[in-house]
């Protein structure tokens, strides 16, 4: 073990912020298919590209598949300390975009894979995935076809090496309110939808009755883009306005979307950008606690963690068959998007190490099947 950490450097040495992704995932593909892996990589549109990796004979099921995404949000160097391309490493720590979130927790499933196969163990299905930053657009393109149904899922997201069950789901909504146009001077033949939309944003951004889950904390939503009007002198006849919802269980899409309708108003519409539901994983699930404890020792007596952000856990789970998800990865949370990135190469050692534990384990007789 130990080439994590030199694949993570390569990883966030390739600009993959919010596209570009066909490099990193050629250099993945590279590595796996030399490990003796059947490798495939789909590019759906010029630059964007998914892979999906298999070994040994294909089969209907897997015990295991790991996944990760190779895109980054964006990182302007202006604003960084240091090159965010850079992939050095100092005082212990990686630096650059993606260190975190999340090539270096890339690198870590893939290394485990690659000594798995090396050592004769069964391999993990390999999914890594396009533009997940933005909604899980390369998750929602997978072939499905070229997947086998999986009983766990382990998706690489910073969590510090802590064992999370799930999170939050997510849906992006785009409020529009139209109006009149009229001469600035004249304001009252008109009617203004910059604010009508802007009482509405303002009763959205108040409202404080949102539910609370006892699992995965309280539903939220943020009013996160408004755009309207041309100039100064004429009344706006359009406003947009896009809101970004963390449902829960028993808070879902649907009655966000009627919630939040209700707080607009009638002349508001609505529309979804983006749903994707939420993930729960029961930590009594058969085979769960053996499966926590590989991952971060004495986890399974721990209360259950379930995270505020979506993965693409959120398309990946429909597509495998329903599997266990389980979130680990080195990274740190508190880094994911954060100017001057870093994460620690300590717990990128942990997380290789961690993950051949799962795969060794899950290779022998005894062996608990979670799903």
């Amino acid at each position: 073990m130990g080439e994590a950490l030199e694949l993570a450097r390569r990883l966030v040495r390739i600009d993959t912020r919010g596209g570009g992704e066909r490099r990193a995932a050629d250099v993945v593909a590279d590595v796996l298919d030399g490990a003796g892996f059947d490798v495939r990589v789909d590019e759906p549109a010029e630059g964007r590209a998914n892979v999906v990796a298999r070994h040994g004979p294909a089969g209907p099921r897997v015990p295991v598949t790991f996944t990760g995404h190779l895109d980054t949000v964006p990182a302007d160097p202006s604003g960084w300390s240091f090159d965010p391309l850079c992939g050095e490493v100092r005082d212990g720590r990686l630096l650059g975009r993606g260190s975190s979130d999340m090539k270096a927790g890339v690198a870590c499933q893939i290394e485990a894979a690659v000594a798995a196969v090396r050592d004769g163990l069964p391999a993990p299905q390999l999914v890594f995935t396009f533009g997940e930053e933005t909604g899980c657009d390369g998750a929602s393109v997978l072939d499905p076809a070229a997947l086998a149904a999986t009983d766990l899922l382990i998706v690489a997201e910073p969590t510090g090496n802590r064992t999370v069950l799930g999170h939050k789901g997510t849906l992006w909504l785009q409020a529009t309110a139209r109006g009149v146009s009229a001469h600035g001077s004249r304001p009252e033949l008109g009617r203004n939808a910059l604010a009508a939309l802007a009482a509405a944003a303002v009763r959205v951004h108040g409202h404080t009755g949102w539910p609370v889950s006892p699992t995965h904390g309280p539903a939220t939503v943020n009013v996160g883009t408004f755009h309207s009007g041309v100039q100064p002198n004429l009344v706006p006849d359009r406003a947009e306005m896009r809101l970004d919802v963390r449902t829960v269980p028993g808070f879902g899409a649907d009655e966000a979307v009627a919630a939040i309708s209700a707080l607009c108003g009638e002349d508001v519409a609505l529309e979804r950008i983006v749903d994707l539901p939420g993930v729960a994983t029961d930590p009594a699930a058969p085979g769960m606690p053996e499966v926590l404890d590989l991952l971060a020792p004495g986890s399974s007596g721990a209360a259950p963690e379930y995270a505020t952000y979506f993965t693409d856990a959120s398309v990946l789970a429909g597509l495998l068959g329903g599997p266990d998800v389980v979130i680990y990865g080195p990274g740190d949370p508190e880094q994911a998007h954060v100017t001057d990135e870093t994460c620690s190469v300590a717990r990128i050692g942990e997380a290789s190490e961690a993950l051949y534990r799962l795969l060794a384990a899950r290779s022998a007789p005894s062996s608990g099947t979670a799903g």
